[in-house]
């Protein structure tokens, strides 16, 4: 850390709480690191010379005379292209057993680029799953979660979407990863040799849940780096920001602030939306893309964080493991991309459109079909057929292990059409029907 050559260095404590500790200091800065008896803290409130500091650790057994040492900086990151292919933890230290980042210094937690510099997104960002390039399309500059259920594989789909996406940058800000998880992105990334263009900030949760509030600001501040002083496009991956919620709701807590919805600060809002809205296109080509994961409890949609999330982003990406082929996908009835109709058919093929709301169309029969089955009703034959497509579609196309272009993903549905159906059932415009429609 810089600065530490001017350490100010205190041992005269005036209060304690479960999560602060209260100092007489002049000269201290807002939101400046310190040590409190060897823990990691931060400056949270400056009253004249009165400084409160928030232990992140929490501060059982910190005795009044615990020596006190600032920084004398905020959290900060070296960036510069050394970054790359590199492991930090939340505080931006290496933890792959490399050497210290040279480069220039940067607070994090800066405000997100002026609107005045901003371009409407209009770069597909192709991930080769079908069930968002082909349904639910990603643009460069979007900001979109996964929801998906804690029992859900949605690391394993966040390091597929890594490996495949057609970026200049990864970043993933990884927040109460598993020693496990952590080796599987560690490992994922090396054996690809995607290394070089990956770069991981990460908490596990054997570190103090409070570190995990640093990591998004951490990666979003070498995603800006990347974006904008080398004008390349950025792909962050945040995992999980419930955990992250959660951190923020244990801070709220331990401070005595009293909760909102679901136990969440009243601040969950504006700390979420200081993430989301990093996402960015720039007119000179660079771009921050955010995509992110927020594991649901029990399903529930309704919950504070998701909830809000919905609010701040555009769209979701909804995991879910279907019953008929068991295989995990992208559910196309509850997710949704809002920023897709600026580049299906544009920078896609001109029937991608078409495609897509037939297949959707089809599926929804399918369900329709599946709850009269239920039910005890009989089955037309176009119901039989409904069936049949629908679990082609999810096994050839929905499923998240699947992994192939878009175009192949159009032919593949043309394929199927072709299987199940009559061209009157598929409703699609004559022109595109006669071109794409392969003749017997």
């Amino acid at each position: 850390m810089a600065g530490r050559a001017f350490q100010k260095i205190y041992t005269q404590l005036e209060a304690i709480t479960k999560a602060t500790i209260s100092i007489k200091a002049k000269g201290i800065a807002n939101e400046e690191l310190a040590t409190v008896a060897g823990r990691l803290a931060q400056v949270v409130k400056i009253k004249g010379d009165m400084i409160t500091l928030q232990v992140f650790s929490g501060t059982e057994g910190i005795a009044t005379n615990a020596e006190v040492v600032f920084f004398g900086e905020p959290p900060a990151l070296n960036v510069s292209e050394d970054l790359s292919g590199r492991f930090f933890n939340a505080y931006g230290q290496p933890i792959d057993n490399g050497p210290e980042v040279e480069g220039e210094r940067r607070y994090i937690g800066g405000p997100s680029v002026n609107p005045f510099r901003r371009k409407q997104p209009s770069e597909l960002i192709p991930t080769g799953i079908a069930g968002i390039d082909l349904n639910n399309t990603l643009v460069s500059g979007q900001k979109i979660p996964f929801f998906a259920d804690p029992d859900q594989p949605y690391n394993q789909v966040m390091a597929m979407v890594a490996l495949r996406a057609d970026v200049d940058k990864i970043i993933l800000g990884g927040m109460g990863l598993s020693n496990d998880d952590y080796l599987f992105f560690k490992q994922t990334f090396e054996n690809a040799g995607k290394l070089s263009k990956i770069i991981s900030f990460v908490n596990t949760t054997e570190q103090p849940p409070v570190e995990r509030l640093l990591i998004p600001d951490m990666a979003l501040t070498a995603a800006e780096y990347f974006a904008v002083d080398k004008n390349e496009k950025v792909l962050v991956l945040l995992t999980d920001m419930t955990l992250y919620a959660d951190a923020l709701s244990i801070v709220s807590n331990r401070m005595d602030q009293i909760p909102s919805k679901d136990s969440m600060p009243g601040s969950l809002y504006s700390d979420l939306a200081k993430i989301y809205e990093k996402a960015v296109q720039l007119p000179d080509g660079g771009s921050i893309t955010i995509i992110a994961v927020t594991t649901l409890s029990g399903g529930d949609i309704t919950h504070a964080i998701p909830d809000n999330t919905g609010y701040i982003t555009e769209g979701q990406l909804f995991l879910r493991t279907d019953s008929d082929t068991g295989k995990v996908i992208v559910d196309p009835f509850r997710s949704l991309s809002r920023l897709k109709q600026l580049v299906i058919g544009i920078k896609t093929r001109e029937d991608h459109n078409y495609v897509m709301n037939a297949a959707v169309r089809l599926y929804a029969d399918a369900a329709n079909a599946k709850t009269k089955l239920e039910n005890g009703f009989d089955l037309s034959d176009y119901d039989m057929r409904c069936l049949e497509f629908a679990k082609a579609y999810s096994t050839k196309l929905l499923a998240i292990d699947v992994n192939i272009n878009t175009t192949e993903m159009l032919d593949t549905a043309w394929e199927l059409f072709q299987k199940y159906y009559t061209p009157t059932e598929l409703g699609i415009k004559e022109s595109i029907m006669n071109k794409y429609w392969k003749k017997a």
